[in-house]
């Protein structure tokens, strides 16, 4: 016990000697360090889908529209609570996750397509990670649903894309070239960052673990997504 102390003492003044060093924190005394990296891939993967929520709002204006009285801010509220909802989103259905992700490109679905496009993504993040928003020494994470989220958000990134209305116009607008000639890529990237995540992620863990990553063929034209 008294070894444990002094441990602790003697991180603390490590902290307050170097005015550089993140102070410390009592609880990465529970982290790996592969804990730590799931960690800075979880507030990632946050950042780079808030950007991508924020920017296919701009692109597609008339989505938030749709919803009267709805502002991006309380869209993003919804996307990035505290705590997500167990049952969905009822405007989707109670759909969250892969679940809502047919419906942004459904001819049928008349609600906000960008937020059907982006509950399935950050759904489908938060349940690669178990719900987590950190990761502790007891904690588990699985290999295999952080891959299948890689998988499913490359299915997504080619239905952004190429998935058109019965009137041959993209359901949602994104990547293309402006009147001025400007190719726009942006939210191509982003996503590719995403799907570098997750893929970084199964990768480390599985590793880690010693256990396999099944590598599954699969569509990117399919709207069935695979489970996490």
């Amino acid at each position: 016990m008294r070894v444990i102390c002094v441990m602790i003492v003697l991180l603390l003044l490590g902290g307050c000697m170097d005015p550089s060093a993140r102070p410390f924190q009592l609880k990465n005394l529970a982290k790996s360090d592969i804990d730590m990296v799931a960690d800075a891939h979880i507030r990632q993967s946050k950042q780079l889908a808030r950007e991508l929520a924020i920017k296919l709002y701009k692109r597609n204006p008339r989505e938030l529209k749709k919803v009267p009285g709805m502002t991006l801010e309380r869209r993003l509220d919804q996307l990035f609570p505290p705590t997500r909802l167990a049952n969905g989103f009822d405007e989707l259905g109670y759909r969250d996750g892969r679940e809502a992700a047919p419906l942004a490109f459904s001819e049928h679905f008349d609600g906000d397509r960008v937020f059907a496009f982006m509950a399935s993504i950050t759904g489908m993040l938060h349940r690669a990670y178990n719900g987590q928003k950190e990761v502790f020494l007891l904690d588990e994470l699985n290999q295999q649903k952080l891959y299948n989220s890689a998988r499913n958000l490359e299915a997504l990134a080619w239905h952004l894309n190429n998935r058109r209305g019965p009137e041959g116009q993209l359901y949602l607008l994104s990547n293309g070239i402006s009147a001025e000639g400007v190719t726009n890529y942006s939210y191509e990237r982003i996503l590719s960052k995403l799907i570098s995540l997750q893929d970084m992620m199964a990768n480390i863990i599985a590793d880690s673990t010693n256990r396999t990553i099944t590598k599954v063929v699969h569509s990117a034209a399919s709207m069935t997504l695979l489970p996490i």
